[in-house]
C-alpha cells in the first residue's frame, strides 16, 4: 500500500422495507446454519476418521450443498465461501493461541446472536452502491444514509444487524491521507481511571464514565429480561430494549474516543503513549468493570488510525515503570494504587502521579527516536 494512503471503512444506515428486512435476516439465518454445519463436519471428521479437512475441501462442497439444499441458490456465491472463511480463520487462530501457550479456545457453534453479519468479499460482485442505493445481489436495492463521499478503492461490502437496526460497513483501500498542519508539539499520554488521560504538559482527560451512569438503567431492562417467560413476545421486546440501551452507551462511548483522538492528531505532531497489556490489567476484579468502560484499547487503535490518515506520528513504549521513575531525576520512587501523587526525596520533584507518567512516556518515545537504527 502507498505510504499516503491509508485502509478506511466507512459505516451507513441501511433502510430496508418490511420484504426487504425478511430476506436479509433469511439470509444471516442461512449463513449461521452454514457456519454450524461446516464447524460440526470438522468436528466429526477429526473424531472418527481422523481427517483434517480445510476451507478448499469444504467450499468443493457447496454445489453438492445447493444441490440437496435449493434454498442456498438465494444466497450469493461469494457470501457463502465467506462463511467458510470465517470458521477456517476461527481455526487458524485456535491453533495460534495454542502454539502461543494461551487459553484455546475451541471454535463453537454459533446461537442467534452470536452471529450478526455476512459479507461480499469482492465489491461488484453482488454488492455495489449506487449513489445513496445499496444494490444487493438476490436482494434488491437498500437506501442508505451516506454521511461523506466515499475515498479510495472499495473492497469488501459487510451487512450487518445490530439493536437499532441495519448497518452496512464498506472497507477501502488506498484512501488518500489529508495530512494536518504540524504544529512542531508532542506529548506523551498516561491512560488512567482517576482521568480518562493525562498529558505530558500536565492536562487531564476526564472519563465521562458512560456505562458507570447508565448502570442503574441497564440493572432495570436486565431484570425487565428476566422476568418474563422465555419465548414470548414480550421478553423478546425487552431484549431489544436491553440491547438498545447496550448500544447506546457503547455509541457514547465510541464518539467521546473520536472527539478526543481529534484533538490530540491536531494538536500534536507526535504522541506516545504506553503500550498496555488491556487483557490482563481486566483480570483484576475490582478494576475490570473501570478499565471496561474507560475502554483504553479502542481509544488509542483510533488515535493510531487518525494520526496515520492525517500524517501524524504515534509511539508505544513499555508500560514498566512510568508511575513509579521520577520525570526529574530518574529514581525509582515506590508508591501504590491509591497514592496518586508522586514526590521524589532526591530532586524534589513533585506533582500529580499520572503527569509523572505522562512524561516519563514522552521521554521514553524521545530515547527510542534518537536510538540508531
Amino acid at each position: 500500500m502507498d505510504p499516503q494512503s491509508v485502509r478506511k471503512t466507512y459505516k451507513c444506515r441501511l433502510y430496508p422495507t418490511p420484504e426487504q428486512e425478511r430476506v436479509l435476516e433469511t439470509i444471516l439465518w442461512r449463513c449461521r446454519a452454514l457456519y454450524n454445519i461446516a464447524l460440526e463436519e470438522r468436528k466429526t471428521a477429526w473424531e472418527r476418521c481422523s481427517v483434517w479437512l480445510n476451507y478448499y475441501h469444504q467450499a468443493n462442497e457447496l454445489p453438492d450443498l445447493k444441490a440437496a439444499c435449493p434454498e442456498y441458490r438465494e444466497v450469493h456465491a461469494q457470501v457463502l465461501q465467506d462463511v467458510l472463511r470465517r470458521l477456517e480463520k476461527s481455526y487458524q487462530n485456535f491453533f495460534r493461541r495454542i502454539r502461543e501457550g494461551e487459553k484455546p479456545g475451541r471454535p463453537r457453534f454459533k446461537g442467534r446472536n452470536r452471529y450478526r453479519s455476512f459479507i461480499y468479499p469482492q465489491y461488484g460482485n453482488g454488492a455495489a452502491l449506487d449513489g445513496g442505493i445499496l444494490a444487493l445481489s438476490r436482494i434488491g436495492r437498500i437506501p442508505l444514509k451516506l454521511h461523506r463521499p466515499i475515498e479510495g478503492t472499495p473492497k469488501t461490502v459487510t451487512i450487518r444487524q445490530e439493536a437499532d437496526g441495519w448497518y452496512v460497513a464498506i472497507s477501502c483501500a488506498d484512501v488518500p491521507v489529508h495530512p494536518l498542519r504540524a504544529t512542531g508539539q508532542e506529548t506523551g499520554i498516561d491512560m488512567g481511571l482517576e482521568s480518562f488521560a493525562a498529558l505530558a504538559n500536565g492536562q487531564r482527560i476526564f472519563t465521562p464514565s458512560h456505562y458507570r451512569k447508565a448502570e442503574a438503567y441497564l440493572r432495570r431492562c436486565a431484570r425487565r429480561v428476566a422476568r418474563r417467560h422465555k419465548g414470548s413476545l414480550r421478553r423478546a421486546k425487552a431484549v431489544v430494549l436491553l440491547a438498545k440501551a447496550h448500544q447506546h452507551v457503547a455509541n457514547q462511548r465510541r464518539d467521546f474516543h473520536h472527539r478526543e483522538a481529534a484533538k490530540l492528531v491536531r494538536a500534536y505532531d507526535s504522541i506516545a503513549y504506553e503500550d498496555l497489556q488491556t487483557a490482563n490489567m481486566v483480570k483484576n476484579h475490582y478494576l475490570a468493570k473501570s478499565i471496561s468502560d474507560a475502554g483504553w484499547s479502542q481509544c488509542l487503535n483510533i488515535l493510531t488510525f487518525k494520526a496515520a490518515s492525517a500524517g501524524k506520528r504515534v509511539v508505544a513504549v513499555p508500560p514498566a515503570y512510568t508511575s513509579q521513575r521520577c520525570s526529574g531525576c530518574g529514581v525509582l520512587v515506590q508508591k501504590g494504587l491509591s497514592v496518586r501523587w508522586h514526590a521524589c526525596p532526591d530532586c524534589g520533584v513533585s506533582l500529580r502521579r499520572d503527569h509523572n507518567a505522562a512524561l516519563n512516556v514522552l521521554r521514553l518515545a524521545q530515547q527510542q527516536r534518537s536510538r540508531p537504527g
